[in-house]
């Protein structure tokens, strides 16, 4: 015999269960990129940011915090919206922030951090989180740019190496990789820092549009668990509710001397009814 609070946790599970589709099928997810893929810009260069959305790009829209503005969007002060894009043709050390997409509903995308110099040296690193294993290039980039370039780069504010070509690998980056890093010339100066993110998984591969089979799986899937599993935990709910709240039965009376065996019979049938 199945207890009711049994039947009950199996209700409550399967109510979990079809709570649980109904929102990843729902649920969006942005991920912002730049262009070009680095951290620093020298005044008046373009930059663009992309906002990749896993269903449609309606309702999003680019968010920036400054030194100055307070979660400001493309198209209202600065930059121009096309499409999933946002583009800022001359940039400036103004335009230095934190940059992300953002819903109508409030959902959010990845932030990134963009530094604009008005001098005459960036470092060029990665603006996203790297992968453990992967190879990272930093360049020390000056304008104008010499023919030969020696470049000191430094982690948190103690020098790493010096490089005559003006740049330097990090092989196989790990967690232990990450922190502050900016890079000096002895005929630009030094450039202002960068924060490099190492990642264990590889966040920093945008997800891929979903496709019109994919939506219709996702529909077919909703509709599944919509028209199985809910009327399935609804009657169970309702049994169980009965069951509770059924009548108690009494014992039956004992058999009196010499009454017949047929009497025996039917008492036990009715025990095992009543007890079921």
């Amino acid at each position: 015999m199945i207890k009711p609070h049994v039947k009950m946790e199996e209700s409550s599970l399967l109510l979990r269960l079809l709570l649980t589709s109904l929102l990843c099928c729902t649920t969006k997810q942005a991920y912002l990129t730049v262009r070009p893929s680095r951290s620093q810009f020298f005044s008046w260069e373009s930059v663009s940011l992309s906002c990749q959305v896993d269903h449609s790009f309606a309702g999003w829209m680019f968010r920036r915090n400054t030194s100055d503005e307070q979660e400001t969007t493309c198209g209202a002060s600065w930059g121009k919206v096309d499409g999933s894009s946002c583009h800022i043709s001359y940039i400036d050390p103004l335009d230095s922030g934190v940059y992300w997409c953002e819903s109508t509903e409030g959902a959010t995308s990845n932030t990134v951090n963009i530094t604009v110099t008005g001098g005459a040296v960036i470092l060029q690193s990665p603006v996203l989180p790297v992968t453990e294993g992967e190879d990272v290039t930093l360049h020390c980039k000056t304008r104008p740019t010499p023919s030969d370039l020696t470049a000191g780069f430094y982690k948190n504010g103690s020098l790493i190496g010096t490089e005559p070509a003006g740049h330097m690998t990090i092989h196989h980056v790990s967690k232990s990789d990450e922190g502050l890093y900016k890079c000096h010339t002895s005929t630009h100066g030094m450039s202002r820092p960068s924060w490099i993110a190492v990642s264990g998984n590889p966040t920093n591969t945008a997800p891929p549009p979903a496709s019109s089979s994919a939506s219709a799986h996702l529909v077919a899937r909703l509709v599944f668990h919509l028209v199985v599993f809910f009327p399935y935990g609804v009657s169970t709910v309702l049994m169980v509710s009965l069951y509770r709240n059924r009548p108690t039965a009494t014992a039956p009376p004992h058999r009196a001397e010499g009454r017949p065996a047929e009497d025996c019979d039917d008492l036990v049938a009715v025990g095992i009814v009543h007890h079921f």
